[in-house]
């Protein structure tokens, strides 16, 4: 029997470890070391949720989608002349936000929207921070996400594990079963 984490609980989990660090951050260095810090813990917390979940499959899925989505990426850094906002090298496609939106699509597919929601919202904040930065033009940034949202939904399926979780109406209370087909 395959044991996991509560539904409700992880949501909350991975926004406020978003919310600690990326204010910490912001307040130190700025939002280019915010999204920086926040592009490492989204793939992070999506390896987390497949641990968490005792799911391999979702594991192996993550990593495939990451190796295409940096495959691709850095293909076309080193194989396309584009330069940086602030005059350096390699700005097509942001790796950022390649990543950012891999790990941000996988994690929506594989455990659902309440999980994606914050994902993406994080995975935005990074691709905005490259702007913000002068890192990247916004083009860069959207290439990015493609590639990385791209790569996620050609790897990635639904957990089909059943979901539990509490259900509150004026005039009633009780337990919601789902299960992913």
């Amino acid at each position: 029997m395959r044991k996991s984490i509560s539904c409700e609980k992880v949501p909350f989990m991975m926004l406020l470890f978003f919310l600690i660090f990326s204010n910490a951050a912001v307040a130190e260095d700025g939002v280019e070391t915010a999204g920086s810090i926040i592009q490492l813990v989204l793939p992070a917390s999506a390896a987390g949720l497949t641990l968490a979940n005792h799911d391999q499959e979702g594991f192996i899925q993550l990593a495939e989608s990451g190796m295409l989505t940096l495959g691709i990426t850095y293909g076309l850094k080193y194989s396309i002349s584009a330069t940086r906002p602030n005059g350096g090298k390699n700005s097509f496609p942001s790796g950022h936000s390649s990543t950012s939106f891999a790990s941000a699509e996988f994690i929506r597919e594989r455990y659902g929207w309440s999980y994606g929601i914050p994902a993406y919202l994080a995975a935005s904040f990074v691709g905005y921070s490259r702007v913000e930065s002068k890192e990247h033009y916004t083009r860069d940034v959207i290439a990015g996400a493609l590639i990385g949202i791209g790569s996620s939904w050609l790897f990635t399926t639904q957990d089909k594990a059943f979901n539990a979780r509490p259900v509150v109406g004026s005039s009633f209370y009780g337990i919601s079963l789902s299960h992913h087909w």
